[in-house]
């Protein structure tokens, strides 16, 4: 069996975030097996283009990374706005649209 790139786990575990909620950074870095790597995820993110969810990972805090009035914050407003996540002020309320997989969904899905 082939190693699977950190880049991998990363993409691999935001393909399984569904539409209309949230995940932080740090929470996709938990799940995909790297703890404390929030930053990394972000500079993957950020180098990978054909990233399909990117606009479903936020800050711990629920608030968009981009600066606001950035073209990427209101493509990122827009497209979690048409999935039903509400963004007020460039913020999502965690509590309401964070992710919260269940075991059986990491176990089955997640092959690392």
């Amino acid at each position: 069996m082939s190693e699977v790139s950190l880049s991998e786990k990363i993409t691999t575990t935001l393909a399984l975030v569904p539409s209309g909620v949230v995940v932080s950074y740090g929470q996709l870095a938990d799940l995909a097996g790297l703890p404390g790597r929030a930053r990394y995820v972000g500079q993957c993110l950020k180098q990978t283009n054909d990233i399909v969810n990117w606009h479903r990972v936020l800050r711990s805090n629920g608030h968009i990374a981009f600066p606001e009035n950035t073209l990427n914050y209101r493509i990122q407003c827009e497209k979690l706005c048409s999935e039903g996540v509400d963004v007020v002020n460039g913020r999502v309320n965690m509590k309401r649209f964070g992710w919260r997989p269940d075991i059986y969904t990491l176990l089955s899905q997640l092959k690392y």
